[in-house]
């Protein structure tokens, strides 16, 4: 029987809560690469990425042999019980691949909140103490302390307090809302003077580029000043690379653009290529801290998100997806830098490599434009092409197309956002 994506959406929504948020109003029956195609044989690209999972696009062959060779040995032991190989070789692995060339140690979870969770446990057993400190903007996850550290209310921590103490704001430096690095970081200041002193402060977390927050970047004034405010007082700073990672900011993370090393990193999202996986690697001495039994999880590191993982970590190497991203990326910014002109709403095209957005704004001004925003996602899904929002204010569109995509493809996918842009 043909199914009908009129029918799938009825059953949705008296099958399924309202709080899952659903954007397409189609159902994917099948993709490959950078293309996916709904129960109706209606074929987009994907600028999606499954929220920046598919850096290596969907069901890549060395991905699929890999995970159908795992499953022919076993699918589940659970590691703490009996262990396997290939979860020390894949922790070895982001060991020598993360910035720093300090003694590392990396352990696996599910979900990218579980390994910000278990950074902040971590920091915590390292350290003695219980404070932490993010950014507003800053996405860390929908668990109560992912949702604490979230630096964004709706829809994230509406309705849903009270949420764990001890975790504070700053705020994030973004220029185009009058907001400067010196302006972050003398509010750290005034944080520790009124809320909460350096000395019962655990860890600051990051993230290098914000994800949900709007794509906005760090600047390395600001890393550099966390960096010695955490030297400074012995708090641990804690990059949270969940989105930015694999490749997507034009180097395999994005801290390796600030030429500093964080003393815990959270990874997931495009690390397994589509399967549930993420990791948390850090300082030796620092992982170490929990007792045998603090970390841990029954699914935590399975074995066939490993077995995924290795394949992708392979193909990023062997495909030069660093480099071909940073190209790519390149050609976007061109593209959207040369319509700005014909858009008065485009305020600001950011971002690092293939990490890229654009903001929209009223004209002549800075105030956010979600409305325009919401109309150019819409022109480009009619036209065949998957882009997200996000952002404080939902008036930023980012790009999260898989690094493999065909050049056809992608030059077929920016005539679709130049059009979407400019109504023609």
């Amino acid at each position: 029987m043909k199914k009908e994506n009129a029918d799938l959406l009825r059953r949705k929504e008296a099958a399924t809560p309202r709080g899952v948020g659903v954007m397409a109003p189609f159902f994917v029956a099948r993709a490959e690469n950078s293309e996916l195609w709904d129960v109706e044989g209606r074929r987009f690209i994907d600028f999606a990425g499954g929220i920046a999972v598919l850096n290596t696009g969907h069901r890549h062959p060395r991905v699929v042999e890999a995970v159908r060779a795992q499953l022919d040995a076993f699918t589940h032991t659970a590691y703490q019980i009996v262990p396997y190989e290939s979860y020390i070789s894949l922790a070895e692995r982001l060991n020598a691949v993360t910035p720093g060339t300090h003694a590392k140690k990396t352990t696996f979870f599910s979900t990218g909140a579980e390994a910000v969770e278990n950074a902040v446990k971590i920091a915590r057993a390292a350290t003695g103490r219980t404070g932490v400190i993010a950014f507003s903007g800053a996405f860390h996850g929908r668990t109560m302390m992912g949702m604490a550290l979230t630096g964004k209310v709706v829809p994230y921590k509406a309705g849903f307090g009270p949420f764990p103490g001890e975790v504070f704001h700053v705020p994030f430096p973004v220029p185009l809302h009058g907001v400067s690095v010196a302006d972050s970081l003398k509010a750290l200041q005034v944080l520790f003077k009124a809320d909460i002193e350096p000395k019962r402060v655990a860890a600051i977390i990051i993230e290098p580029v914000q994800g949900e927050g709007g794509f906005y970047v760090a600047p390395p004034e600001l890393m550099q000043g966390l960096r010695k405010v955490c030297d400074e007082h012995g708090i641990l700073l804690i990059a949270d690379e969940i989105q930015t990672g694999f490749g997507r900011t034009g180097k395999w993370f994005a801290m390796d653009h600030y030429g500093l090393a964080p003393d815990l990193m959270t990874m997931a999202k495009s690390l397994a290529g589509g399967f549930p996986l993420s990791a948390l690697t850090g300082r030796a001495e620092v992982m170490d801290a929990p007792a045998p039994g603090g970390l841990g999880g029954t699914y935590a590191g399975s074995p066939m998100a490993i077995a995924a993982a290795h394949a992708v970590l392979d193909v990023m190497e062997e495909e030069k997806l660093v480099e071909r991203g940073n190209r790519l990326g390149g050609e976007l910014r061109d593209r959207l830098l040369a319509v700005k002109a014909k858009v008065p709403q485009m305020a600001e095209v950011r971002g690092l490599g293939a990490m890229l957005a654009v903001e929209f704004c009223q004209p002549g001004g800075h105030t956010p434009d979600p409305e325009f925003t919401q109309r150019v996602r819409a022109r480009a899904m009619e036209r065949g092409l998957i882009l997200l929002t996000c952002g404080v204010y939902a008036n930023v569109i980012r790009f999260l197309f898989p690094l493999t995509i065909p050049e056809a493809q992608f030059a077929e996918a920016l005539g679709i956002i130049e059009g979407a842009l400019t109504g023609t």
